[in-house]
């Protein structure tokens, strides 16, 4: 029986904010961050990764894009060629606050897809869910580099969910923010941790 959905997560960024550190393997509250959004999707039937091999997901299926560090629009190309679900959850490798819970709610306000908005209001492609066939064909419509000229001329519901699922770690500041011990305002309450 085919699975509801898969999951691919895009992990194969610079973190040029980050100084070129490998964000996906930064630590918060206790595990690297590509660890926490893969626990988000538990139900998945595949976990697809774009992005270098990681140890602590053996049972992900690991994928690059042409060319390495090429950008999300590659990077989902590569990884929707390993979906074989009817939906698929597209994440960013960076999530600490994002939980099976708000994955649970996006599958269920989709029709072809939908993705979670932040405080101001704006979408966020890499937090989001599709219908695959969907996604596959404006994929090969597509031409550009940008996910939200791709994606939104889908017309995604758009949801605003408790616990900031959202937020992600750009910068020095947002992992200092993600590890702090007084998370902002509706953040799920994180325990400040460094790396090992």
């Amino acid at each position: 029986m085919t699975a509801r959905h898969d999951a691919c997560i895009l992990a194969g960024g610079l973190a040029r904010r980050l100084g070129g550190r490998d964000k996906p393997g930064l630590y918060v509250a206790g595990r690297p961050l590509i660890e926490s959004v893969a626990a988000a999707v538990p139900d998945a039937g595949r976990l697809i990764v774009v992005g270098t091999r990681r140890p602590g997901l053996p049972e992900a299926i690991f994928v690059r894009e042409d060319p390495p560090g090429g950008g999300p629009v590659p990077a989902l190309r590569a990884g929707l060629a390993e979906v074989t679900a009817p939906w698929v959850a597209l994440l960013a490798a960076d999530l600490p606050f994002l939980t099976a819970g708000h994955v649970s709610a996006l599958l269920d306000a989709a029709e072809t897809g939908a993705v979670l908005v932040d405080d101001g209001g704006r979408e966020q492609w890499l937090a989001g869910v599709w219908r695959t066939a969907e996604l596959a064909g404006a994929l090969a419509r597509y031409e550009g580099r940008s996910l939200h000229g791709l994606l939104a001329p889908l017309a995604p519901a758009t949801l605003h969910l408790a616990g900031r699922p959202w937020f992600d770690c750009d910068t020095a500041e947002d992992l200092r923010r993600a590890r702090s011990d007084e998370p902002g305002p509706g953040t799920a309450d994180v325990s400040a941790r460094g790396e090992p």
